[in-house]
């Protein structure tokens, strides 16, 4: 059985980006986003992803971005994964012939299964809440919204925190989480122990999975 993917989101300090990787993260994200409080320039995400070990990926995240900030970001970031959290067509995000993750907004009504086909050159489908504006602000959406099966990879998202995620992997068996807001001590600002107990929380859903399957 393949464990569930972790990556922690919105890093911007050194001590943040280390516990990270050593509570198990598999991605780190940087935000390349202005609007967002826990925004970082190309400058500092190439020093913040140095310190990065083998295996552990840096992942960009966008919105609605200009060409040359993307350029600029994988030139400084070679490794870099981009995450496209905009109004951005296949089109766009296929642009730099590089691996992408793809933003959904859920929210009722929205049609997961067309979205997934349109971006199927994304390397996964990271689902988040709707809310105005862009970016899931720490919202749950409803579970429930979600299609029996989808045709990509899934990155579960949105209000994700070490007391809902136990819930989350054993309901929607993503590929991966990603949580931000989650496990913060203020915005931007991580909090070493809620980045443990999350990490914590990942592994011990794989495991009851586990003991289902062998049940």
């Amino acid at each position: 059985m393949s464990r569930t993917r972790i990556k922690i989101c919105g890093l911007t300090r050194e001590a943040d980006v280390d516990i990270a990787v050593q509570a198990g993260a598999d991605a780190i994200g940087l935000v390349f986003y202005d609007k967002s409080p826990r925004a970082v320039t190309v400058a500092r995400a190439a020093e913040l992803a140095g310190r990065l070990p083998p295996f552990v990926t840096p992942v960009g995240l966008f919105v609605n971005a200009d060409a040359s900030l993307i350029d600029a970001a994988l030139q400084a970031l070679p490794t870099l994964t981009l995450q496209f959290h905009g109004d951005e067509t296949p089109e766009a995000c296929e642009r730099w012939q590089r691996p992408y993750l793809r933003a959904a907004r859920m929210a009722p009504g929205f049609d997961l299964l067309d979205f997934a086909h349109r971006f199927s050159s994304a390397q996964a489908v990271l689902l988040d809440a709707f809310v105005e504006g862009y970016g899931g602000g720490g919202k749950v959406f409803d579970w429930s919204l979600l299609p029996p099966s989808v045709p990509s990879p899934v990155v579960l998202s949105g209000g994700l925190s070490a007391a809902n995620v136990i819930d989350g992997v054993l309901k929607v068996r993503p590929w991966a989480v990603d949580v931000s807001s989650g496990v913060e001590a203020a915005k931007g600002l991580k909090d070493a122990e809620k980045i443990r107990h999350f990490c914590s929380a990942v592994r011990e859903a794989d495991q009851q999975i586990a003991a289902q399957a062998r049940s």
